[in-house]
């Protein structure tokens, strides 16, 4: 992944009427990358991404895509973007050979250059066999595939995902997960990804924005949220039994904090290396070990203790 930055906004506000969707967004997003932008609804993920592609001029705030403003170049802008939006916007009377020969069209793509990429982008989406069949035939899933050949059918240097994988089976999701990470290590594609999965974009994203209302709550790689929000590792010792009395911060160095039950005891610890002191102390006290786990902290936890911070902000 290069340095070089295709997306730059800086103080971002958009407004609907009093309606504040956007309040001073700020975020730079660099060519190669998977970049994700989580939120509830109504945060302004799609929103973002309207803007992004020069179908809003935001009310104040400046936005730099490949080099040109989109709000006064927006032409250019599309020209080198793929969006999928959360409906697939198909024609399901067409085949999917005549969806992809329409929007090529439209793009202005030569017929000799039209038909070679319909016949990769088929390909690649695995979708050549059924190319002629009409799209109300397909599976959800085969659908979605389509939508993304669609995507791409213009060799896109910015792709936009809105809810890639919405209402997918696990089987179909997982299908659209494996082509993002090939579509990105074939081509070097940038992706922005919105999405309200969260195991999907701790997956497929190299570095995440988390949204509220509008404002942006963090930004960075999970290891860097990691180390902001939530510092520390946390282990799960279980036991045979009861341990008489309370484990405290005194037993060995390193602990940043103790929960205990009966038979269960949680620590987060500075670092991993605390962790065998930690265990040599709890056997010295007479403690019955039946395990010990290290919880990994997840894009969840980060993500729903942003959003608690952020209700009771707002209260």
């Amino acid at each position: 992944m290069t340095t070089n930055k295709v997306i730059s906004v800086e103080n971002l506000t958009h407004r609907f009427g009093e309606r504040e969707a956007l309040k001073e967004l700020s975020f730079d997003v660099k060519q190669g990358e998977v970049f994700a932008l989580l939120g509830p609804n109504g945060a302004g993920k799609t929103t973002t991404i309207r803007l992004l592609n020069g179908l809003y001029t935001p009310y104040s705030g400046s936005i730099c895509v490949m080099g040109v403003d989109p709000a006064k170049q927006g032409g250019e802008v599309r020209r080198q973007t793929g969006v999928l939006t959360e409906t697939n916007a198909l024609y399901e009377r067409l085949t999917a050979r005549q969806n992809l020969t329409f929007f090529g069209t439209l793009y202005g793509l030569p017929e000799s250059v039209l038909l070679k990429r319909i016949d990769e982008v088929l390909s690649f989406f695995t979708l050549e066999a059924r190319a002629d069949d009409r799209v109300d035939t397909y599976s959800k899933g085969m659908k979605q595939r389509l939508a993304l050949a669609r995507a791409l059918l213009t060799q896109p240097r910015i792709l936009f995902l809105d809810e890639p994988t919405s209402s997918l089976d696990p089987e179909s999701a997982l299908q659209v997960h494996e082509l993002i990470e090939s579509i990105k290590q074939s081509d070097g594609h940038t992706v922005f990804l919105c999405t309200h999965r969260l195991e999907e974009a701790e997956r497929l994203a190299d570095r995440v924005a988390i949204l509220n209302s509008g404002k942006l709550l963090a930004l960075g790689t999970l290891d860097e949220l990691k180390q902001k929000y939530n510092p520390g590792l946390w282990v799960e010792i279980k036991l045979q039994e009861p341990l008489k009395g309370k484990v405290t911060g005194n037993i060995c160095q390193g602990l940043l904090k103790i929960e205990q039950s009966s038979t269960e005891i949680k620590v987060q610890v500075q670092e991993e290396a605390v962790i065998p002191a930690l265990v040599t102390a709890l056997v010295s006290e007479k403690a019955r070990i039946l395990g010990v786990e290290q919880q990994h902290v997840t894009l969840e936890d980060i993500y729903f203790k942003l959003q608690g911070i952020a209700r009771e902000g707002a209260k």
